[in-house]
């Protein structure tokens, strides 16, 4: 299943079908904009297998210059995406699809410090399960108190979030 519907916070079990669905989408994406694409990543918590998502697939395009993200938006909207702009959230030109919101991009230049900030979070939550584990429970009790209110969710987990990215640092170094 995916979709979200807006003003809805839920949770789904994880399942293979994410991973799936990402690499049908990154085919489409290549096919449409691949003079722009340095990389493409599945982030998210539908990237992290055995944890329960919101059913959205999150990706994260990685572009040459910040610039090029302007040249990306004609394809991306042939493919069903709405362009959002640069203003959502940092350091990103932004997409979504669907209605309930299906997939959406996050496009960075490369050497982004957030998209090194996803693809961490995400490598070291697949690779660590007492983390995994700790994140899910989090996740549980944080939908129960915010199922209407997404932004309030997503900053209740900040602290959680660069707690891990920090630890995964630690770790690399």
């Amino acid at each position: 299943m995916l979709g979200l519907p807006t003003g809805q916070v839920f949770l789904i079990p994880w399942t293979e079908q994410w991973t799936i669905e990402f690499k049908e989408e990154e085919r489409r994406i290549r096919r449409e904009i691949r003079e722009s694409i340095v990389a493409i990543h599945h982030i998210g918590s539908t990237a992290v297998r055995g944890l329960s998502a919101k059913p959205i697939i999150d990706i994260a395009i990685e572009i040459p210059s910040f610039d090029e993200g302007n040249h990306c938006v004609p394809g991306l909207e042939k493919l069903g995406y709405s362009y959002k702009g640069t203003d959502v959230l940092p350091d990103r030109h932004y997409f979504n699809k669907g209605e309930p919101r299906t997939h959406q991009i996050h496009m960075y230049e490369s050497g982004s410090e957030y998209l090194y900030k996803q693809v961490t979070l995400r490598d070291y939550l697949n690779a660590n399960e007492e983390a995994r584990i700790e994140y899910q429970l989090l996740k549980e009790r944080l939908v129960k108190e915010y199922s209407t209110n997404k932004f309030a969710y997503s900053e209740a987990k900040t602290n959680f979030i660069n707690t891990i990215i920090r630890k995964a640092e630690r770790t690399n170094k």
